[in-house]
Order: C-alpha cells, then structure tokens, then sequence
C-alpha cells in the first residue's frame, strides 16, 4: 500500500507544482497587447502584427514635436530646427521609455489610417497608461484638433493638454515652440 501511496503522491505534488508554474508564467512573460519593433518619434511606432508584419502606428489625439531625419536637418543650425528637433528627441525618448516600462508591448484602439497608410490608435500599455495622455501633461505634445473628432478619449487629452498649459510645462515653457504642423507647413517642404 506505501508504494502505491509515494508514487501517487510524488506525482501528485509534481502536477501540482507544474500547474502553479504554469498559472505564474503570464506574470513573468507579458504575451498580451502588440510588440513594439522601434519608436520612430514622438507620435509613431511601429509593432509587429499577429502575422508578424511590421505596423506602423501613428498615435491618435496629439501631434509631436518633429525630430530630424535627413544629415541636412541633423546639422541645421536654424534656431526654429533647433528648438522642434530638440523637443521632438524629448518626446520619443519618452515615448521609449514608456514602452521599455511596458514590456515593449503596447494594446492599441485603432481609429483610422491615413494616407501613408499608417494605422491611427491610442495607445495604452499593458497596466492602462494612455501613452497620449502622458504626452500631453508632460508638455511632450500638443492635442491635434483636426482629427480630435476620431478621438475616443478626447476629454482625456483635451484636460492632460490644459494641465500642462496652464502650468507651462515641457513645450508650453517655450515661448519660442512652434507647433509642429505649422513646423511642417513652414520649414518642411
């Protein structure tokens, strides 16, 4: 009888070791959400879809301070260059960080695609930060009016966008910022 009982029980306690294991693992390895391949900029990333394509994301809501792309921009030495590349390198660092916090994996609400073909979405990491919202009261963004209708969350981006005003955070403590869709229509050609 003993030596039917300690195989039983040795098999028994392995099941249920393994099965607390197993019920543990999501804690360690986040598989829920999108991953994220690269943050190109303050308003763009781009993940990697179920099929194992890249995607290329534009974030709903806000608008980012331009980053230099070309060698001419990087080494522009005009002051309105400056100031947006500046900004914009603060945003996709934040952007960065954000992302690494979340597991580099991201849940996206898509709302549209434009005319790169770029999926519009807000994004929110895998514990429910809204990644636009951080953006805004951190003075990283500006709401983009435009597009604000397509927003689900806009009275959540219209306020973190006001808090950040009024207390002259980040982009709204620069009296020389220029928004970044008046950069592109002015210097960007």
């Amino acid at each position: 009888m003993e030596k039917l009982t300690k195989p039983v029980r040795f098999l028994l306690c392995a099941t249920t070791i393994i099965f607390l294991g197993l019920m543990g693992c999501d804690r360690f390895v986040n598989t829920s959400g999108e991953p994220v391949e690269r943050v190109s900029d303050g308003d763009t990333l781009v993940v990697k879809d179920t099929d194992g394509k890249n995607v290329t994301v534009r974030f709903a809501c806000v608008d980012a301070p331009e980053i230099a792309h070309s060698n001419k921009e990087k080494q522009s030495k005009r002051t309105s260059d400056r100031n947006q590349f500046t900004w914009g390198v603060k945003a996709q660092e934040r952007v960065q960080q954000l992302v690494q916090q979340g597991g580099n994996r991201v849940t996206l609400n898509i709302t549209d695609s434009d005319r790169y073909k770029r999926k519009i979405a807000e994004v929110r990491l895998q514990n429910g930060t809204f990644v636009q919202q951080v953006l805004l009261k951190e003075g990283l963004a500006k709401v983009y009016r435009p597009y604000l209708n397509k927003c689900p969350s806009k009275d959540l981006v219209q306020q973190a966008e006001a808090e950040a005003k009024e207390q002259r955070i980040g982009i709204w403590s620069d009296t020389k910022f220029v928004n970044p869709w008046e950069y592109r229509s002015l210097y960007k050609k």
